[in-house]
């Protein structure tokens, strides 16, 4: 596939995504969707069609809300994110346990920045979280609903695979998604690490926090992004504590 492909690193810089600001919500956006004017230049990239970056203040947060045919892997930055949906799954989630929702033939949920039960200690500060979306290579699937701790393998600053369809991922310690052409990964970086990147079709790297060093291209700072297609194998080095989300991805789609 990559041999039909233009080799191109694109740099998207964080000043750059689309954004929705409401009195509890402060979110960004790396692709068109929504109440944004469609911009047929930015619906996605490889397979990977949303990449929000959420910032949700106290008490509150997304009302039960529904999702057909799409996975949903979710990464919190700081603080913890209560998910609750219609297949009977309820969870918090916080830095170091990642989650994926199948939305299949159809789920409903919501996600809150509110802990369970009226006696629960309300929070004081914001979640700040990323959502990504990535279309299943199969339509109609049974919703689904996963989470695993990953916070102890993240320790060894390498790339962790956090999410994957892939079939060489089936044997280790990662959430499955339904996309047999799609993983993620993700590392926590101190400054002078290093990692390489995977080499694929279409790669999708975010600077979740910190800034780094891209050979071959220079700094990013945190909240940057860059599309790879048909390259890889690029080296990244921390210039200060950082945290990087990775999309390797072997296949597209045409909306």
């Amino acid at each position: 596939m990559s041999a039909l492909l233009t080799p191109t690193v694109d740099v998207r810089r964080a000043g750059g995504r689309l954004a929705s600001r409401l009195s509890w919500l402060d979110s960004k956006h790396s692709f068109s969707l929504g109440t944004h004017r469609p911009d047929p230049d930015n619906t996605h990239h490889g397979l990977l069609l949303v990449h929000n970056e959420d910032l949700v203040q106290p008490g509150t947060g997304f009302d039960t809300h529904p999702h057909q045919d799409m996975e949903i892997v979710t990464w919190v930055l700081q603080g913890s994110l209560v998910h609750q949906d219609s297949g009977g799954h309820s969870g918090v989630i916080y830095p170091g346990l990642a989650q994926r929702m199948s939305a299949g033939t159809g789920i409903l949920h919501s996600e809150k920045n509110d802990p369970y039960g009226s006696t629960a200690e309300r929070p004081t500060d914001p979640v700040h979280f990323v959502q990504m979306w990535v279309l299943p290579d199969e339509a109609g699937i049974a919703p689904g609903y996963e989470q695993l701790e990953i916070d102890g393998e993240l320790l060894s600053g390498g790339l962790v695979t956090v999410a994957s369809g892939m079939d060489r991922d089936k044997d280790i310690s990662a959430i499955r998604i339904r996309n047999r052409h799609a993983a993620l990964h993700a590392a926590r970086l101190r400054p002078g690490q290093q990692v390489i990147l995977p080499e694929a079709p279409y790669l999708h790297l975010f600077v979740a926090r910190g800034s780094l060093d891209l050979e071959g291209t220079g700094r990013l700072d945190e909240g940057d992004a860059v599309r790879f297609t048909a390259t890889g194998g690029h080296r990244v080095a921390a210039t200060e504590p950082a945290e990087i989300l990775v999309w390797e991805m072997h296949a597209t789609f045409e909306l």
